[in-house]
């Protein structure tokens, strides 16, 4: 006879029925778009997509709602321009690794899942890379105080079930002295990517360290937390997510970071729209940071393929850096690819720029309950991320 697997996650057996204690079904009204994603959940309607509406931006110098200029036309596409030049120097592969970030902690992972601490809950999500067994006893996996379950795919949509007692939608987080909101989407997603925190490290530095302002462009930059780092560090953000409901979190979020009067343009746009007419108009940023998905959709349906755009995405990137640009960074989520095809694109993008280019895998390195005891190694996302010498 087989044993009973009580482990947080296990299917259930043929005629068993999973339980569903405390579950809740995902929210319509306040989940954000899938990380990184290019899209807004409120699809246009035939009568909108005619004439689309014009995106809400806030001026925070005189607290009042701009109207973006309509943008009506589709925008053509322009061809990849021709780089000349020395290709810049290299650095592979890299590794950058974090093993904690502020109020999160990866306690351990193995049999398809991962136990993460976020501030004072434990959670329990799905993750296909752990392929090795978990580290601790059910015990500790089992005393959970929110599990993930339904479709494992990066975003796949399912539900959280809290075996405890039912949690609030939202809880506070900090990472780098700035303030947010975890929240639990229905999207397996809780609002922030703690690895990144390598990225926001050196943003953070990079700006602190710098004798002049910067304006800092972040491409799908989902709720905010990057942007909100580098305003706090005393830069000018441009942030630009296609969801309507990640730039509202963000927002929420900004309020909560005490960063109202920060200089932060929240736009609710198509990523590749803005940075074609931020080329046109001759507009340049000093650091971007581009978190594109795998597939996604814009403001008005227009169609992001990775695989596709990214070489036009960065190629528009590299024009809109200013003449003393500090860096241009990108990272990939769930893709089949190595690191080395985003390696050799930002090389090329960045042919005759000089500089260096460093490409790798940001990875999370357990820290086992106490926050402190390395475990082993979780790898996330892969990064290429240029820098003039």
């Amino acid at each position: 006879m087989k044993k009973k697997d009580n482990r947080p996650g296990a299917k259930p057996r043929a005629g068993q029925e999973p339980r569903q204690r405390n579950s809740v079904k995902p929210a319509k009204q306040n989940d954000a778009a899938p990380r990184g994603r290019n899209v807004d959940h409120v699809r246009p309607s035939a009568s909108s997509a005619a004439k689309p509406s014009r995106p809400a931006v806030r001026d925070n110098t005189t607290a009042k709602v701009k109207i973006a200029p309509p943008d009506v036309e589709q925008v053509p596409p322009r061809p990849l321009k021709q780089r000349t030049g020395v290709l810049p120097a290299e650095r592979v592969p890299v590794i950058l690794e974090s093993m904690g970030a502020g109020d999160f902690h990866l306690i351990d992972t193995g049999n398809g899942l991962k136990l993460e601490q976020y501030g004072q809950y434990r959670i329990v999500r799905p993750e296909a890379q752990a392929l090795w067994r978990p580290s601790l006893p059910d015990r500790v996996w089992e005393n959970a105080d929110s599990i993930f379950s339904g479709d494992t795919d990066e975003d796949g949509m399912g539900r959280w079930r809290f075996p405890k007692a039912p949690l609030e939608e939202t809880w506070p987080l900090s990472l780098l002295g700035v303030n947010f909101l975890g929240r639990f989407t229905a999207f397996r997603h809780v609002g922030v990517f703690p690895e990144q925190i390598v990225h926001w490290e050196w943003l953070k530095h990079t700006i602190e360290a710098s004798d002049r302002p910067l304006k800092v462009l972040n491409l799908f930059g989902y709720t905010g937390v990057a942007s909100l780092v580098a305003a706090a560090a005393g830069a000018e953000v441009t942030h630009v997510d296609a969801s309507k409901k990640a730039i509202g979190w963000a927002r929420e979020n900004q309020a909560l970071a005490g960063l109202e009067n920060a200089p932060i343009r929240w736009i609710c746009e198509d990523a590749m729209k803005f940075i074609l007419r931020e080329e046109r108009r001759g507009n340049s940023y000093d650091i971007i940071l581009t978190d594109p998905p795998k597939f996604g959709r814009g403001t008005h349906g227009e169609v992001w393929e990775l695989f596709d755009h990214l070489p036009l995405m960065l190629d528009v990137c590299r024009d809109i850096l200013s003449p003393k640009a500090l860096g241009l960074v990108l990272t990939a989520y769930s893709i089949r690819a190595s690191f080395y095809s985003m390696h050799e694109l930002m090389r090329e993008t960045m042919r005759g720029a000089g500089g260096e280019v460093a490409s790798g895998e940001l990875v999370i390195r357990e820290a086992g309950l106490d926050g402190k005891t390395p475990g082993r190694v979780l790898s996330t996302s892969l990064f290429s991320r240029w820098v003039p010498k």
